[in-house]
């Protein structure tokens, strides 16, 4: 993670390159995924720098210099986007060397919780920030939602017919359900959608067993054709039928089912979901007003509609909801009925355990 957000980017971006976005749509969606942002009216002092890092990789250098006129005019302060990443060592080291550059970071929220039990992030001001615009449960003490999105099965429907896969168990029925498989390379949600496949409940996923979760996934590693690092390549995998099956983000889901024209399909039944998370590293240069501010600013609901549609990243404040046409509500991962339908991700194992458990599934994958 999180190169789910920097995909989301990379698809804002060829959306607006082929014509398929106006401009308007395009920086509204930048603003809710934070790869652009307004800080609030007087949160800062006119001509000042808010800077906010995020996963925008390459698609940065498409959108940043007409997005940051635009800023500029309405607001009179400057804004910076930087689309390095906040990685959690980066996090670290300009905390500990006392030279934090980043205001607010999109960050992993295991990211988030592991550096604020060390004391090295803000934890969040909920006189500002409105905790009834955060889906319930999800109010962090060192991290704020700002959308959600899925791990979800992936399957060729034309293959399958009638008879389509709707569990984890099913995806690793190779026999009821022939043809390769293609599984995410940096593990999140992998173990989980391999200990449901072995008969785990959902309810007692956690804490998971990792050296069981790895031989699920090695007794299929012969029928997995790949193991995907980007949205794209998960994309392609599918509707070029190289794999019949996928564990794919929700996003990039949907787009294969639009252009395959419903030949490749998905369900968010045992879906496996996540948040991405607003944090704050202590002793930003804006201060941790200004920055709470901005992460409250990021609650509107219209804007995370927006992205919805765009993308299909699920809206973080329960009030969009509510405003998600009818067209679009199969797609919404965070809408009440959907939620039902998946097991959430649980950000404090990630926190305890994601070095060591992430080394031995790399060195699955790569053997």
């Amino acid at each position: 993670m999180n190169n789910f957000q920097r995909d989301c980017c990379e698809l804002l971006a060829e959306r607006f390159r082929g014509g398929k976005l106006d401009r308007r749509g395009f920086l509204t969606g930048l603003v809710a995924l934070g790869a652009a942002t307004v800080a609030a009216p007087g949160a800062r002092a006119a001509g000042q720098e808010l800077v906010v890092v995020n996963w925008g990789g390459d698609a940065i250098d498409a959108y940043s210099a007409a997005f940051a006129e635009a800023y500029e005019a309405a607001t009179g302060n400057k804004l910076k986007i930087d689309g390095s990443g906040p990685l959690e060592g980066s996090m670290k080291t300009q905390f500990e060397s006392n030279s934090v550059r980043w205001d607010v970071c999109d960050a992993e929220p295991y990211s988030a919780i592991r550096l604020g039990r060390e004391g090295m992030m803000e934890k969040i001001d909920y006189s500002i920030v409105d905790r009834s615009k955060i889906e319930p449960g999800f109010d962090g003490e060192f991290y704020v939602p700002s959308y959600f999105y899925s791990n979800v099965i992936a399957y060729d429907a034309a293959r399958f017919g009638d008879d389509v896969p709707s569990t984890w168990a099913d995806f690793w029925n190779v026999e009821k359900y022939p043809g390769k498989r293609t599984l995410y390379k940096w593990m999140t949600g992998v173990l989980e959608a391999a200990l449901l496949a072995d008969g785990v409940a959902p309810a007692e996923l956690y804490p998971l067993d990792v050296d069981r979760a790895l031989a699920k996934i090695e007794a299929l590693k012969p029928h997995i054709v790949s193991f995907w690092s980007s949205g794209a390549e998960s994309q392609q995998l599918l509707r070029d039928g190289e794999a019949s099956m996928g564990l794919l983000w929700h996003t990039r889901a949907n787009l294969t089912k639009q252009d395959t024209e419903g030949e490749v399909d998905w369900t968010f039944d045992q879906g496996l979901v996540s948040p991405s998370g607003w944090t704050v590293i202590k002793g930003n240069p804006a201060g941790a007003k200004a920055a709470m501010e901005f992460i409250a600013l990021a609650q509107n609901p219209d804007n995370q509609v927006t992205l919805l549609n765009e993308l299909g990243n699920g809206p973080a404040n329960p009030a969009a909801h509510a405003l998600v046409s009818e067209e679009m509500k199969p797609v919404d991962a965070s809408s009440k009925e959907n939620l039902e339908r998946q097991i959430v991700l649980q950000a404090e194992w990630y926190a305890d355990h994601y070095g060591t458990a992430l080394d031995k599934y790399l060195a699955l994958v790569s053997s």
